[in-house]
């Protein structure tokens, strides 16, 4: 199995790259056209030609907020997409999680300069790893060089066509998928702090780390501290909770198939313990633009957390032995910057898994902001590429 934005899920990201090449210095992102006319066209345009269920897209800027959508929640009964629905985030969820450590090391419970080894004693050692060299800072903007459960092939097969209905329901640890992921025989992606690896295994260490240092478990942290200061109130950890409460999508997925045309599986019930920290969380897109409203505006981190969220991402191009990640982006802590076709910058998080990409940008105050959604992986990253360039590049004059 896998979750966003994992090296297996290249088999999607692969067709739908930015285009490489130089991009313009970034430019002020501003707000589109009255009535996101644009963002509609990109809407409509996802589903009639990429192969998208469903999506939907909501924008807040200095006019207030927009909803729109395109195709339908359910393939079988033709309902429509709605607001307030809730769908699985994927990894978006590693911001929730940075968040947390942030708000940690604010409050003097713990440095991110501090090793892993100091926290988790023992736990990263052998096979090419030491836990001494490797500390908290590293795990958040992926440059640990340790190795993503989710791209172990014996793991990620019981996630792959038929092989996933047998195994949708399993459950895992936190220290099973680290000990899956530390094991492997490819062992590091490179030296400690000389590189980018995305690996979901830094968040389930990142989560670890918040627990020793609490003595809550990590639901419990991202409950107290953001969902209900927050108002959160379409957003959750599910944990083994197989099925998506209240209102939802079906989450429509290819099941990794390398198929040029491949069968597409209902994939909405499944047990995500093997994503937690990582990318378990369910939202909304009302709920992730009030999280990342306050997130980018300053009101969930003090300055000087807020500059080590934000303010030195890495260059994700500089990947050693790890696999392609989105190209024109650079990763802070749990968030990540990125250029679009017209040179904006833009910054959020985003994610996928089985079903479901979401994406959440804005500009860098957070008083501009896009979360959008589809409840199918098979059109891949690109098209809400176009709905956020849409956004924040329209062609039309203001």
């Amino acid at each position: 199995m896998t979750t966003s934005f994992s090296a297996k899920a290249g088999l999607l990201l692969a067709t739908v790259m930015i285009a490489g090449g130089a991009l313009a210095a970034p430019a002020a992102a501003t707000p589109s056209a009255s009535g996101h006319a644009e963002v509609q066209r990109a809407l409509d345009n996802a589903v009639a030609g990429s192969g998208a269920p469903g999506i939907v897209a909501e924008v807040r800027d200095r006019r207030g907020r927009w909803f729109g959508s395109a195709g339908v929640a359910d393939t079988t009964t033709g309902r429509k997409r709605r607001p307030h629905e809730r769908f699985r985030i994927g990894s978006t969820t590693k911001a929730f999680t940075a968040t947390v450590v942030l708000q940690l090391v604010a409050e003097r419970k713990l440095k991110l300069d501090d090793t892993v080894e100091k926290w988790l004693p023992g736990l990263v050692q052998g096979n090419g790893y030491d836990g001494r060299k490797i500390t908290i800072r590293m795990l958040l903007n992926h440059s640990s060089g340790i190795y993503n459960y989710g791209n172990d092939e014996e793991f990620f097969a019981k996630g792959v066509g038929d092989a996933w209905y047998e195994h949708r329901y399993d459950s895992y640890t936190p220290e099973q998928l680290v000990k899956i992921g530390l094991a492997n025989a490819a062992g590091p992606y490179f030296d400690p702090g000389k590189g980018f690896g995305y690996s979901n295994t830094n968040y389930y260490l990142a989560a670890m780390i918040i627990e020793k240092a609490t003595g809550k478990t990590y639901g419990q942290e991202l409950h107290q501290r953001i969902i209900r200061p927050l108002g959160l109130t379409g957003t959750y950890l599910p944990g083994s909770e197989a099925k998506i409460r209240g209102a939802h999508p079906r989450h429509y997925s290819t099941l990794f198939s390398q198929d040029p045309n491949p069968k597409i599986h209902d994939a909405t019930e499944m047990n995500q313990s093997f994503a937690w920290a990582a990318g378990g969380i369910v939202s909304t897109t009302g709920d992730l633009q009030r999280f990342f409203s306050a997130l980018l505006g300053g009101r969930l981190l003090p300055p000087a957390q807020q500059h080590e969220m934000f303010d030195n991402p890495v260059d994700t191009s500089v990947n050693g032995k790890a696999h392609p990640w989105i190209p024109a982006t650079r990763y802070g802590l749990g968030v990540f910057t990125q250029k679009l076709s017209c040179g904006v910058a833009v910054w959020g998080a985003g994610g996928l898994t089985y079903g479901s990409w979401t994406y959440a940008m804005g500009s860098r105050d957070g008083k501009h902001l896009l979360t959008s959604q589809v409840n199918g992986d098979r059109s891949g990253l690109g098209v809400l590429i176009n709905v956020l360039d849409a956004e924040f590049c329209p062609t039309t004059s203001r």
